[in-house]
């Protein structure tokens, strides 16, 4: 087996407002993987994703901006991670056109979301769209990353990066791509909406009532947590005693996450106590989490320029990791003068 530099990939697209479960959920993780020091870390705007279904040109160069903002204020550093969008390394759409010729059409027809996003207008969905996982996998191994991290949502994606690599490799007999393994962690990889604990938090939502946005300010950020949908019963003393309780699962699942800590760790401070007691106390620790973030953003939106020269550089990083690994793939397959 290869040895392989341990390197983690992740990506976010900029299709604008995001949100308490983009932190949680990625954001944050983002963060505590730089920080640990064990990977080089390499975090992207994924705008080649974005435009999978139609974005207003103004609108997609701010979300981009916008989400570059959001990965600084979250804590990404640009001089310990490499930071950039997609569409600037265009080593990501090479690969993809050698993965789409690895992968089978059977693979891309079982993905969920392509199930979901397509539905019964498949016909009239965008081509991009159908094989966007390709894609994903040329992101993802253009850098030999080692590790992603992904919500439960994303997994089923991981697994087919995993398959084209294990394809690649066996169709070429060489052991030149990674077998990425998925990082599923935390108490909130998975926020749920304000207002329906069912239900995924969303920026699609038409209640901006259901997710809290990293752009709100303190004051939106509590008066949300404060009206957000609960039960009339007390807290349980056991994460047991929060089945078939959704809206408080997700409050109880956010406060650990943010606190850093775990959901039995809660309930063993707050077990028994009223929701009026609770969602002050949660509200609290969101406002200290959150509303530097949001002012932070908002500083940093105010220079473009500033966010553009990142970007670049970033980019320029990027391509030093990336051009050997498609020039060597070039070679793999046969491409004369790779």
């Amino acid at each position: 087996m290869a040895a392989f530099t341990p390197r983690v990939f992740s990506g976010i697209q900029p299709s604008g407002g995001l949100t308490l479960g983009n932190y949680l959920g990625a954001m944050k993780r983002f963060v505590t993987m730089q920080d640990e020091g064990k990977f080089e870390t390499v975090y992207c705007m994924v705008d080649l994703h974005a435009i999978t279904v139609w974005q207003d040109p103004a609108a997609l160069t701010r979300a981009t901006r916008e989400l570059c903002a959001g990965f600084i204020a979250a804590g990404i550093d640009p001089s310990k991670s490499i930071l950039f969008n997609q569409s600037q390394v265009a080593e990501h759409a090479q690969l993809a056109w050698i993965f789409n010729c690895v992968a089978r059409m059977g693979w891309m027809q079982r993905m969920t979301q392509w199930k979901d996003k397509a539905g019964k207008n498949s016909q009239n969905a965008s081509l991009g769209l159908f094989a966007y996982p390709a894609l994903m996998a040329a992101d993802i191994l253009v850098y030999h990353a080692t590790h992603v991290p992904v919500g439960e949502d994303q997994k089923q994606h991981l697994e087919l990066t995993r398959d084209i690599a294990i394809k690649f490799n066996n169709d070429f007999g060489v052991d030149f791509f990674p077998e990425t393994e998925p990082v599923i962690e935390g108490a909130a990889t998975r926020v749920m909406s304000l207002r329906d604990g069912s239900k995924k938090m969303s920026k699609s939502d038409p209640s901006d009532m259901s997710r809290i946005n990293l752009t709100d300010d303190a004051d939106t950020i509590a008066q949300k947590i404060r009206k957000a949908r609960t039960d009339p019963e007390a807290l349980p003393s056991e994460v047991d005693g929060l089945d078939e309780r959704p809206e408080a699962r997700n409050l109880v699942n956010i406060y650990a996450a943010l606190s850093e800590t775990t959901p039995d760790a809660v309930l063993a401070d707050h077990g028994g106590s009223q929701f009026s007691a609770f969602k002050p106390a949660l509200a609290d620790l969101a406002v200290d989490k959150l509303a530097p973030i949001s002012t932070e953003m908002s500083r940093l939106m105010e220079d473009p320029a500033e966010i553009d020269r990142i970007l670049a550089q970033g980019a320029a990083q990027a391509r030093e990791i990336a051009a050997p690994v498609l020039k060597k793939t070039y070679e793999i397959v046969g491409m004369v003068g790779a």
